[in-house]
C-alpha cells in the first residue's frame, strides 16, 4: 500500500491494514500511552494507544528511517547477531 492510500484511509481501514499487513518493530511506554511502531511497505506509523481505555487514538505516518531513529534502542537485535 502506498504512502499517500495509508492516509487516505478512515481510522477503522488504518487500524486494519496495521494489524493485517505491517510488521511491528517497536513500542516505547509513558505513565498514559503507549506507542507502537509498524513498518508498513517502506514507511513507518506509530499507533497511540491510551492505556486505560486500551485504543489506539491517533495514527501517525513517518515516511522514512531517519524519523525512527530514537526507536533503535528499544528494537531487540540480541537474536540477530546469535
Amino acid at each position: 500500500m502506498k504512502l499517500s492510500e495509508f492516509i487516505l484511509l478512515s481510522e477503522e481501514d488504518k487500524k486494519f491494514a496495521v494489524m493485517k499487513n505491517a510488521v511491528a518493530l517497536a513500542q516505547i511506554s509513558f505513565p498514559e500511552i503507549t506507542i507502537f511502531l509498524f513498518q508498513l511497505d517502506s514507511y513507518y506509523i506509530e499507533a497511540y494507544c491510551n492505556k486505560t481505555s486500551k485504543a489506539i487514538e491517533e495514527y501517525r505516518v513517518l515516511p522514512n528511517a531517519d524519523s525512527i531513529s530514537h526507536y533503535l534502542e528499544a528494537i531487540p537485535i540480541d537474536d540477530l547477531l546469535n
